[in-house]
């Protein structure tokens, strides 16, 4: 965990927790299992909008889509803090992050570092976590990028 903690970090980045986003089916945006949280797979969304879609690799740049598992990862901690308080996250345990790529792509784990490294910053050594980045066809809205977290409570 960083020293002055998980909302102070994100403020020295120039980051502030969204608004949870809305379920876009029939689920809820992450759930308490014991001393531990699941989030539901997170998509970049800004103010309730995709900033892109398509694949990776064919409509949209590598390094845009890292930025936006960033976003999704960002979105991730809000569903987190609405449920327990991102004071309560002890350690980031899994992160599995999405991407929708074009035929022969083959940059998933570039692009899920956007999430990682957000993680990183945010919790410190505490940020550091097992991960899977997978490529996949299509995502929900046709966004590029998905990503799920699992956090251990204090």
């Amino acid at each position: 965990m960083t020293a002055s903690g998980p909302r102070e970090a994100l403020r020295s980045l120039g980051l502030e927790l969204p608004a949870v986003a809305a379920p876009k089916g029939v689920y809820v945006p992450a759930r308490r299992s014991g001393n531990q949280v699941w989030t539901s797979g997170q998509l970049p969304l800004v103010g309730g909008e995709l900033p892109a879609t398509g694949l990776v690799g064919a409509e949209v740049d590598p390094d845009d889509a890292a930025a936006y598992a960033r976003i999704a990862a960002l979105n991730a901690l809000a569903a987190v803090d609405a449920l327990v308080g991102l004071e309560a996250v002890a350690s980031v345990v899994k992160v599995v992050g999405f991407v929708a790529s074009a035929p022969g792509f083959g940059g998933q784990p570039h692009v899920v570092n956007g999430a990682s490294e957000l993680l990183g910053a945010v919790f410190g050594s505490a940020g550091e976590h097992a991960r899977s980045a997978i490529g996949v066809a299509a995502l929900p809205l046709n966004a590029p990028v998905e990503v799920e977290v699992v956090v251990d409570l204090t």
